[in-house]
């Protein structure tokens, strides 16, 4: 069932930091991010976020990137590794507790085993999307990687992996939303913050225009479920600025950078720079 989300918390919901650490780059043109034709095709480039919650004496991560095979065999450009990156926050691969994947990609699944206390959290229906039938058609299965599904099954079978079936909370001020569309079982995480309720997306939306324009990413399981999931990111935050798009660089330049990190870690709490 579908969490009802309150207009307003709790006086006891937790707040969170949250941190989207850049860790690697993609150049692609506007016509590559939207289906349908671009009047104004251009340079449109695509970043990688994994992102850090914390708070509540909790260190929680969303998404785990790619290693540098991936990104040779992608041709990515790879700035830092996105577990190692954590040092730059004073955070410990060690100290994370929990991992919500919010699909299987690769862009967002791998490094699993720099992981060693976390407990990972992902949708049934993504799991069995990731090893059933559809992947036997190469256009839906070219954005995972074999090497990193298979990882996550090891970790079903050391009772690592939590499994859930549609809306739910992980935790207090934490909580799990079904989206669909890009691919079948996507989730996005919705967190409780100084400033309020914010929905990181991961690629429900993968730019500000995607869920802005209702313009779907080409890379899609069912398109209606990515339309839909537009106007649901939108009505789990408190406002549009409290709704961040999976890969759109311009997130680190409309949120205050964390001071003495060149590849840029935005801090997602913090109300958006002026202007």
């Amino acid at each position: 069932m579908a969490i009802q989300h309150p207009a307003t918390p709790t006086p006891t919901t937790p707040c969170y930091e949250i941190f989207a650490i850049r860790y690697a780059s993609v150049h692609r043109r506007r016509s590559d991010n939207f289906i349908g034709p671009d009047p104004h095709d251009g340079p449109m480039p695509l970043d990688f976020f994994v992102w850090l919650l914390r708070g509540e004496g909790r260190h929680i991560l969303i998404d785990t990137g790619f290693n540098a095979t991936a990104a040779r065999e992608r041709n990515r450009v790879l700035s830092r590794c996105p577990i190692e990156a954590l040092a730059v926050l004073g955070v410990q691969p060690s100290q994370i507790s929990d991992v919500v994947l919010t699909h299987l990609h690769y862009d967002h699944a791998g490094n699993l085993d720099k992981l060693p206390a976390a407990r990972f959290h992902v949708q049934d229906a993504e799991l069995d999307y990731a090893t059933g039938r559809c992947m036997c058609h190469h256009v839906l299965r070219h954005a995972y990687s074999v090497t990193d599904v298979v990882e996550l099954v090891r970790h079903v079978y050391a009772d690592r992996v939590e499994f859930h079936d549609g809306d739910s909370r992980i935790a207090p001020g934490i909580e799990l939303m079904l989206i669909g569309g890009h691919t079948r079982g996507l989730q996005a995480v919705r967190v409780h913050t100084q400033r309020g309720w914010v929905v990181l997306a991961s690629d429900a939306s993968h730019y500000y225009e995607n869920y802005q324009q209702g313009r779907p990413f080409p890379i899609v399981f069912n398109v209606a479920d990515m339309l839909d999931g537009h106007r649901r990111i939108q009505q789990a935050a408190d406002s549009a600025d409290h709704v961040i798009p999976g890969h759109d660089p311009l997130v680190l330049e409309r949120y205050p950078r964390w001071p003495g990190d060149d590849i840029g870690i935005a801090q997602l709490h913090l109300p958006p720079l002026a202007g």
